[in-house]
């Protein structure tokens, strides 16, 4: 079985944990196997980003880019820089189209705020960062928003709560695709603390 392609949005002010979690996750399932399960990069509409904190980093690929792989699983995380990135025509076009045939769209904390944005939310149920519930219920009004829960699973969109909960969201889709003992193998190779 090919590798599963696991293209992670990157935008200014974005989150750092929010994107790094989950990559770090995907990155390092079965790690003890030569065979990688994932194949993960990030996406971005310039480059470098700079992310919260004064992270700079430099994206695997651009939007426009034609070498980039087609996305399996999309990974949208959150950060002050989804406020503006909401109103990024560009950046949401291109979720927009890649949703259409991506296996799984995962948000991170802010990032179900741009699932909304684009109408990926209408009729599921969502979460968010602890703060910004009320933007997304006013973002995503066909939307059920539980706040109570870390990780919301609609079958092919995920939403995790804030920040940290991205690696738990990303825990949770490896159990969901290759088994929650791989899940744990995974955890543990990241000395994480999962609890299902």
């Amino acid at each position: 079985m090919s590798a599963r392609n696991v293209a992670i949005l990157l935008f200014d002010e974005v989150e750092v944990l929010d994107f790094c979690g989950p990559f770090e996750v995907f990155s390092v399932v079965d790690a003890y196997n030569p065979v990688r399960p994932f194949n993960v990069y990030t996406v971005a509409e310039k480059t470098p980003i700079a992310a919260r904190n004064g992270l700079s980093i430099n994206p695997t690929y651009l939007l426009d880019d034609p070498s980039c792989p087609p996305p399996d699983l999309i990974v949208v995380p959150g950060g002050r820089g989804t406020r503006q990135a909401m109103h990024n025509e560009r950046l949401l076009a291109w979720m927009r189209a890649k949703a259409q045939s991506a296996q799984l769209t995962l948000s991170v904390c802010t990032g179900a705020l741009l699932l909304a944005r684009i109408g990926l939310l209408d009729g599921l149920a969502a979460t968010t960062h602890h703060s910004a519930l009320e933007e997304l219920r006013a973002v995503a009004p066909q939307t059920a928003i539980l706040p109570d829960q870390r990780v919301v699973d609609n079958g092919s969109v995920i939403v995790s709560a804030g920040i940290s909960a991205g690696i738990d969201m990303a825990l949770h889709v490896v159990a969901r695709l290759h088994g929650e003992a791989i899940a744990r193998q995974t955890a543990a190779y990241m000395e994480y603390d999962w609890r299902v």
